[in-house]
């Protein structure tokens, strides 16, 4: 219905993996929104807690420990934010994580999640008229705010606060996640609770309907007024 240019991706953090869901047997990541390009690309995996240990800032928002010979990097990458005045210390315990650790995460595209497992969230990755769409739908739909939560960096800290809040947030995606996932620049992250997923996108069509009217009404309006 709105014509994004990838599928929405489907994500779950488990405790075991689920049933008949491949585990990632690629590269090794440089970050975990890496695996989000490959879900958008079609695939459907999943991956344990040490594909993330690339990505010392990505397992800190998913609260996957590091282990005891890398647990410096968090430190160190912190540090080297600040020090390049990409971050501010005082911002670091305001960064929403995952309530716990997962021992799997899983990746699919959304229609292609079931029955193996139900997402905890969904990323789409919209441009700004989409994202103004899918905002209004999860108003209707009872789990949007209408001063809605916006991140830059992390990209991937808009996961757990959706999870947290129960409702959608938005991510302008930051340096490190449009490196990793090459998504281009008109388009930024629009993140739904998994199990407010179907209610959103139930309400859409009736939006998108509702907006092609006013869309119609407002280039009338426009006629009447043209500007000199």
């Amino acid at each position: 219905m709105l014509g994004l240019a990838s599928p929405p991706v489907a994500v779950a953090f488990l405790d075991s993996a689920p049933a008949g869901v491949a585990k990632w047997d690629g590269a090794a990541a440089p970050a975990g929104c890496a695996f989000w390009k490959q879900a958008m690309n079609g695939r459907a995996f999943y991956t344990e807690q040490s594909h993330h240990h690339n990505c010392a800032v990505g397992s800190y928002t998913h609260s996957i420990p590091l282990p005891a010979e890398r647990a410096r990097e968090l430190e160190d990458t912190v540090g080297f934010m600040v020090s390049n005045k990409y971050l501010r210390m005082e911002e670091v315990p305001g960064i929403p994580t995952l309530e716990k650790a997962p021992k799997v995460v899983a990746y699919a595209p959304v229609n292609g999640a079931a029955p193996a497992f139900t997402p905890d969230v969904v990323i789409v990755a919209a441009n700004p008229a989409q994202a103004m769409m899918l905002y209004e739908a999860a108003l209707r739909a009872g789990v949007g705010q209408a001063l809605t939560s916006v991140l830059g960096r992390p990209g991937c800290a808009s996961l757990p606060l959706a999870m947290r809040t129960g409702a959608t947030a938005m991510s302008f995606g930051c340096k490190g996640n449009r490196t990793f996932t090459g998504i281009d620049d008109s388009r930024m992250y629009f993140v739904v609770p998994g199990a407010a997923w179907g209610k959103v996108t139930g309400e859409l069509a009736g939006i998108l309907e509702s907006n092609q009217a006013m869309g119609a009404h407002y280039s009338r309006q426009a006629e009447l007024f043209p500007i000199l």
